[in-house]
């Protein structure tokens, strides 16, 4: 861990500027999305790394909202990006692939590695259930527009859009009420979920590195946020892929570096608490926050966005959720259901790269 730092940087100052250049020379589409979509991995993870050492500065109140704010901005600019132009597909799509991704691989992934080196390892049990309800919860929130889209579709698009935003206003009060609950009237409950970088092996930042850190690091992230996404659709058809695979995999995949690494640092550290927050707290914030977040920005931007979403979507995520609820029911977890978990996700990665376009 403490070559870690230097290892992004060394990986920023290789692929930035690299990706800048090829973008100033209008070079091949697909080179540029590759270079864009390395650049973001690391940014990721230093975004993550100075909101965590932000947090341990600021109390654990401030500090939990600063993680559920800013702990998927990495996603937010590069969702924001895309809906700036147009591509609300790409939008909705690397929404449902964040989520699967976190609950299935980033999960998956931690429990595999902590399973190797522990036969069996425990965690918060009341915590864990609540956040599978959670999920569940959001699940509804995309089932109910599609099922509006498919029995009263001749409503008209209008309707859809405003009912999809009526459904963001719902999904986001509960997230707000959910922060209330795990963070002042339930704190207890969730004792063991905060984020120390001590966890990770860090040295701790001071104030001043952090948010330094943080808003140079927001700033890169929305630069190549936007050439990842004005090289995306030619960069799929070269790649023979849909936009709803590039999105759902790919895209995800960018954006949840930072989790995948640390869910399973920590759980190779026998912090599976830690890591299952990581992985279910995330999925949360961008089923219950970032959704709603992109609808209302969709606005401002004149392009209003609907939450719905394609039945095979709205399947995977259902089915997924219904997975994790299962797992977490007893408390502890091993390798083998992480290698179920992963399996899941595979299964649906090859679904999505056959569905039609």
């Amino acid at each position: 861990m403490k070559n870690l730092f230097a290892s992004w940087l060394d990986a920023l100052l290789v692929f930035v500027p690299v990706t800048v250049g090829l973008e100033l020379l209008h070079a091949d589409p697909l080179v540029v999305f590759l270079c864009s979509g390395l650049s973001i991995i690391p940014l990721a993870g230093l975004l993550g790394r100075a909101t965590e050492h932000l947090s341990s500065h600021v109390g654990a109140g401030i500090g939990g909202l600063l993680n559920a704010s800013l702990g998927n901005a990495a996603e937010l600019i590069i969702a924001l990006a895309a809906l700036r132009n147009g591509l609300h597909d790409v939008v909705k799509a690397s929404l449902t692939g964040s989520i699967l991704g976190n609950i299935l691989l980033v999960l998956g992934a931690a429990m595999i590695a902590g399973g190797i080196k522990y036969e069996r390892q425990k965690f918060n049990q009341t915590a864990a259930g609540m956040g599978a309800s959670l999920l569940l919860l959001a699940a509804v929130g995309l089932i109910i527009p599609a099922l509006f889209h498919l029995t009263a579709a001749d409503r008209g698009a209008a309707i859809e859009r405003e009912l999809s935003f009526e459904i963001a206003v719902v999904l986001f009060a509960i997230y707000v009420l959910s922060l209330i609950f795990s963070l002042k009237t339930h704190r207890h409950v969730y004792a063991g979920e905060g984020h120390d970088p001590a966890d990770l092996g860090e040295t701790q930042w001071t104030r001043t590195k952090s948010v330094a850190v943080l808003s140079s690091v927001t700033v890169l992230i929305a630069i190549m946020s936007e050439i990842l996404v004005e090289a995306l659709e030619p960069a799929a058809h070269r790649l023979g892929m849909t936009q709803l695979f590039v999105g759902v995999i790919l895209v995800a995949l960018i954006g949840n570096a930072a989790e995948h690494s640390t869910a399973v640092m920590v759980a190779l550290k026998n912090k599976m608490d830690l890591a299952l927050g990581i992985a279910v707290g995330s999925s949360l914030q961008i089923a219950l926050l970032i959704a709603p977040i992109l609808v209302f920005a969709s606005y401002l931007l004149g392009k209003p966005l609907d939450l719905i979403f394609t039945p095979f979507e709205v399947a995977a995520v259902t089915i997924s959720v219904l997975i994790v609820g299962f797992v977490a029911m007893d408390g502890e977890s091993h390798w083998m259901e992480g290698v179920m978990l992963v399996g899941v996700y595979t299964m649906l990665a090859i679904a999505f790269f056959f569905l039609p376009a």
